[in-house]
């Protein structure tokens, strides 16, 4: 029998054409070792490559044709049990498997064990997030066929979301479109948002089920989420997660009309449009330069002119929902900063915090320049409000979910 006081458990996350994961052993919900971690790119493309790294051994690499999710998941077992570079004696270890699924639409307010109802659910999604969920999907249905007995728990990026109120979930569209479609905001990266305010009330002392918090995932992709008292209010991505911030690629909030205009004008369908506000726009669309962070910072600094009016736009539009949101709340008394830009670019932690002292925020430069990978209060100690940057860590989040979930299924 499956030890309950440790077990072992696969993350995965599936992309279209990728798989990343991690093995967590898990004592208790808050104690937890990282076993090993890794990627697998370039799913249905010759040379695909996967990326292993056991803690405390060498990285392990390989390049094959890995043509669909099924083989690539087989390989990763067949890495985690490699006696030079594995991390479990045997894949019986893996008690239960997590995955992160982008869209549960208004269906999952929290995660879930995965049963033949779930997944029906979860295809219903497909045509929310036709790259997302799909790709969720297969992995879900690849484990299920190499490990027919583990159980397996969906979490899913929209969850955390659904406690927004209608005024701040609809758009102001013809009822009958929410009636029959269910279209209206959704919000993303909520895994990300949950476990960053909760590590930050940690940090700082705060109360996460009695405070005001604003939370930023600045990354290629890109939200802000308004959370009160312990629950998300209101939060920058949309329907889809192409609305609210500029992104690396995503054009974020932009006129509709706009968008007519462009597309009579250059003759574009649905599918060029989408595309376009998709993959070519945002700092990439911008600069036609990178869709990089660390690319437009280096531009701008040699006197890019384009780089330089990109990052503008940039900090300018997530200082915009901080702003936003803190009204909304009738105040704010902590902003964390996380996700790839957030946890790693000072200069755009300085520049949302920047003319931000109406609001109580103090913040401390010469530190900010100083966080090196680590969780800290960037805020004075006589600021009104907070200020944390700290590291998010979603592949734990649904590790945690799952040892809760799961539990009970390996007694």
């Amino acid at each position: 029998m499956l030890d309950p006081s440790n077990m072992k458990i696969l993350v995965l996350n599936c992309g279209s054409s990728s798989i990343k994961y991690q093995v967590i052993a898990m004592k208790s919900p808050t104690e937890n070792t990282l076993l090993g971690k890794g990627i697998i790119e370039r799913i249905g493309l010759p040379d695909a490559i996967l990326t292993h790294k056991p803690v405390g051994k060498p990285v392990y690499e390989a390049v094959r044709d890995i043509p669909d999710h099924t083989v690539g998941i087989s390989l990763i077992l067949e890495a985690l049990v490699n006696p030079e570079h594995g991390v479990l004696e045997s894949i019986s270890e893996i008690a239960a498997v997590g995955h992160r699924v982008t869209h549960g639409g208004e269906f999952f307010k929290e995660s879930t064990l995965i049963t033949k109802d779930v997944k029906k659910k979860v295809e219903a999604c497909f045509d929310l997030a036709p790259l997302h969920n799909p790709a969720n999907m297969k992995g879900i249905l690849a484990m299920e066929h190499i490990l027919p007995n583990v159980p397996q728990v969906a979490v899913f990026d929209t969850s955390f979301h659904q406690t927004v109120p209608p005024k701040n979930y609809m758009y102001a569209l013809p009822y009958k479109y929410y009636e029959q479609y269910r279209v209206r905001r959704y919000g993303f990266h909520g895994t990300s948002h949950k476990f960053v305010a909760q590590e930050a009330c940690k940090l700082t002392g705060t109360d996460f089920a009695h405070s005001k918090i604003i939370t930023c995932h600045i990354g290629s992709g890109a939200s802000v989420t308004a959370i009160m008292d312990g629950k998300s209010f209101d939060t920058s991505m949309g329907f889809t997660p192409v609305d609210g911030l500029i992104m690396g690629t995503r054009c974020g909030n932009t006129d509709p009309g706009a968008l007519i205009y462009i597309a009579e004008k250059e003759g574009l369908n649905l599918n060029r449009l989408s595309i376009m506000i998709n993959k070519e726009s945002g700092m990439l669309g911008i600069t036609d330069l990178s869709s990089d962070m660390r690319d437009v910072r280096a531009a701008a600094s040699s006197g890019n002119a384009r780089a330089q009016l990109a990052l503008e736009m940039f900090w300018t539009r997530i200082k915009k929902f901080v702003g936003s949101y803190a009204a909304q709340m009738g105040g704010v008394d902590l902003i964390v900063f996380t996700g790839g830009i957030g946890e790693n670019d000072f200069k755009t932690r300085e520049q949302v915090c920047e003319g931000l002292e109406f609001m109580g925020v103090k913040f401390d430069t010469k530190l900010n320049k100083e966080v090196n990978g680590r969780d800290l209060l960037l805020s004075t100690p006589d600021s009104k409000v907070k200020v944390a940057v700290v590291a998010t860590n979603e592949e734990l989040v649904i590790a945690t979910d799952t040892f809760r979930i799961t539990q009970p299924c390996t007694e």
